[in-house]
């Protein structure tokens, strides 16, 4: 099986081949949706004889990651020091998650602003628009009323 990861911005994070059987992590720096991409090596025939495919996928994202025993016993860190490790990866997480919702407020206001002032345009048009179709009928109507010298 053949997997390619893309980032948002369209560049490839990962492209690996793999066996029956694999795992893979991959570390972006750009926030967003990510596309995986899993390719099956077989031919198609292979399926349609009744050949089975099973894909497993588990995303974690974020501290959740981390595999704290493996780091431990790598680190040679003790209780307290892991724990203490632990923290910091969840206050980063926290401050990642801050920043995004920053930046989402922050689109959600220019978007809104955005729609704000195109509805003040819109109605100061049709508001034009009104009064000069009720100059214009005023005008046609007293024309109509002079030459039938009605008034």
């Amino acid at each position: 099986m053949h997997v390619e990861v893309k980032d948002p911005d369209g560049k490839v994070v990962l492209s690996r081949q793999y066996g029956s059987e694999g795992r893979f992590t991959f570390t972006s720096h750009t926030p967003g949706e990510h596309q995986i991409c899993l390719h099956y090596n077989s031919t198609r025939m292979a399926l349609f004889a009744g050949g089975k495919l099973r894909v497993h996928l588990d995303i974690q994202v974020g501290e959740h990651t981390n595999n704290y025993p493996e780091i431990a016993a790598k680190d040679k860190l003790t209780e307290l020091q892991l724990r203490a490790r632990q923290l910091l990866d969840q206050v980063e997480q926290i401050q990642k998650e801050q920043n995004y919702q920053r930046y989402r407020e922050e689109r959600f206001r220019m978007t809104s602003e955005s729609t704000n002032q195109r509805v003040l345009w819109w109605s100061i048009a049709q508001t034009g628009i009104l009064i000069l179709t009720g100059i214009w009928q005023m005008r046609h109507l007293k024309s109509f009323f002079e030459a039938k010298k009605l008034v």
